[in-house]
């Protein structure tokens, strides 16, 4: 998870940088236990949302043809590439269907 210097993408590898690289390493063990608490709470809104989320999946079945769910794969702005997974709320295929827009009865 922690990169050293030498690591970090050349974009990233400046004198503005480096104090704010130095910084957070110094709080390693506090981003570390962050990252365990974010971790847990998700896992337990998950579990607690799980009812309202069955519901959401249940819609979308009824309501249209298609998945349940719409697959993305997107770009951080340090060039990471990372897929999204969500509910779908557009057409099945929308954006292989033409233009990027939404369109009456789309939804």
């Amino acid at each position: 998870m922690w990169r050293k210097w030498d690591e970090l993408p050349e974009f990233m590898k400046t004198e503005d940088v480096r104090p704010y690289y130095e910084y957070l390493k110094k709080k390693r063990v506090s981003l570390l236990l962050k990252r365990g608490f974010d971790f847990i709470v998700a896992l337990v809104m998950l579990v607690v949302l799980f009812p309202i989320l069955l519901v959401i999946a249940i819609f979308i079945t009824v309501d249209s043809k298609g998945g349940i769910f719409y697959s993305q794969e997107r770009i951080t702005q340090y060039g990471r590439k990372f897929k999204i997974l969500k509910f779908r709320t557009m057409v099945a295929n929308a954006d292989k269907i033409g233009a990027q827009i939404t369109i009456l009865n789309d939804m």
